[in-house]
């Protein structure tokens, strides 16, 4: 329950994937079969190969961007779709190519495909997403639950599952030694000593309990005295105290286990594989797209004071191991004895390198370290390791940041949380939202901060 994989159960994925992915494609698939018969009088097998191809490639793809999903609303179920249907035609396209194949298909149904076969997916989605979503209600609305504690935990519980999870809750029973809380958002409608009778009125389903994890031994005793009251019982451990990184619930051959602080990396190798690709091709792609700009600002940096074209300054990467992080030299050659982070009017920058650092230019080299595969496009940004060094004691979890690989972009800084952190309210801030990345991290988040990182660019908070 307090894991991030707890809705994605396998019943629930295969309403809510699996069959509207069948049909999906299903029609699809009769799509291209009708195309192809209208344009050439028969189903060739270069077709039905790409109608195979398209099933086989359709599960990835649409996997990869949470494509039928339950909790999302229509617009955002749409786009989704949409988005997994232009993976999947970009990954035919490459196949096609590769295989020097593509000569064999008519432009005219590849085109009224690629265009008609959305068309088709999305009239399939509305109607379908509608009846799952539905579905889903229906079954919480049966789940009539009950919840064992008065603390913060069992509010914010409450809180959630009416608000989120849609469930029917009758109300909060206190335990023993809980204080009564007269100002509680939802009822109180008794104690545990009352609990048999509450179960019976209220036809009770399904029992939280959440208690502090002092009380571990009246918890057991619960668990032992609810086993033949027929109702579902859901412990909720009382976590909340801890600084939590990427949780989760998983089994180790039936021993239960809870990922209190787990890399996302390591803990979705699949997903971590496909960011790593993503990152390689992006980073080509730009390198190649902007090395008119690169040559340009290199040569400028040049002329503009004596000293190397680039800044190389050691900062920490993934799990805390040191790398040399690339930029445009923006500043005048100077011998710190300590690590001064650039403040407004420094006088240490030159012309060019306050042009270059307000546009982000001097970002740019970067994309070479995601080349080497020592950076990622989208990540914490790393700082230098002096700063690392001041600020690790002084905010929690601070070093947790590097769990993940450090990016030319970020959460924190699309969010404002970017430019000069001369406080530790700030730096805190950036912290906080680096550690949301990392708890929340998906190949989608990660395309949406790239989409949005060009309209930050031009803060005025970077100097």
């Amino acid at each position: 329950m307090i894991g991030k994989r707890e809705p994605n159960t396998p019943a629930s994925r295969g309403l809510t994937f699996w069959g509207q992915w069948a049909a999906a494609m299903g029609m699809v698939s009769l799509l291209l079969c009708a195309l192809a018969l209208y344009k050439t009088g028969q189903f060739e097998t270069q077709y039905r190969m790409l109608a195979l191809f398209a099933l086989l490639g359709s599960v990835p793809a649409y996997s990869l961007v949470s494509v039928y999903h339950k909790h999302h609303g229509y617009i955002a179920g749409l786009a989704r779709l949409l988005a997994g249907w232009m993976v999947l035609l970009s990954g035919l396209t490459v196949v096609a190519f590769l295989t020097k194949t593509t000569e064999l298909f008519s432009r005219e149904v590849m085109i009224l495909w690629g265009s008609l076969g959305f068309a088709v997916q999305a009239c399939l989605f509305l109607p379908l997403h509608a009846f799952s979503r539905r579905h889903h209600r229906n079954l919480q609305s049966a789940r009539t639950s009950l919840i064992i504690g008065n603390s913060n935990l069992a509010l914010e519980l409450a809180d959630k599952l009416i608000r989120v999870r849609q469930e029917p809750l009758v109300g909060l029973v206190t335990a023993d030694d809980e204080p009564h809380l007269d100002d509680s958002l939802y009822p109180i409608v008794g104690n545990l000593a009352g609990l048999r009778d509450l179960i019976a009125e209220h036809r009770i389903r399904r029992l939280y309990i959440a208690l502090p994890l002092s009380a571990a031994d009246q918890i057991e005793g619960l668990y032992i005295d609810l086993l033949d009251a027929n109702v579902d019982v859901v412990w909720i451990p009382d976590l909340q105290s801890l600084k939590l990184l990427n949780h989760s619930v998983t089994d180790i051959d039936g021993l239960a286990a809870i990922n209190l602080n787990e890399s996302p990396l390591t803990s979705y190798p699949t997903a971590a594989l496909t960011k790593a690709a993503l990152d390689r091709s992006v980073a080509l792609l730009a390198i190649i797209l902007l090395s008119p700009l690169l040559l340009g600002t290199a040569l400028a940096v040049k002329l503009s004071s004596p000293g190397p074209v680039l800044f190389k300054q050691k900062r920490h990467g993934w799990n805390g191991k040191v790398i040399k992080v690339w930029k445009f030299r923006s500043m005048r050659v100077h011998a710190d004895a300590q690590v001064k982070q650039a403040t407004r009017g420094d006088p240490r920058i030159t012309r060019v390198g306050a042009f270059i650092r307000r546009t982000s230019i001097d970002e740019l080299p970067q994309l070479f370290n995601v080349l080497q595969g020592r950076m990622s496009l989208v990540g914490p940004r790393p700082h230098a390791v002096a700063h690392n060094d001041y600020y690790t004691g002084k905010i929690d979890a601070y070093m947790a940041r590097h769990r993940i690989k450090p990016g030319i972009t970020g959460l924190a800084q699309i969010s404002g949380s970017r430019g000069e952190t001369e406080t530790i309210d700030k730096m805190e801030r950036r912290v906080e939202m680096d550690l949301a990345y990392i708890n929340h991290w998906s190949i989608w988040l990660d395309i949406k901060i790239l989409i949005k990182t060009p309209f930050t660019l031009l803060s005025k908070d970077i100097y």
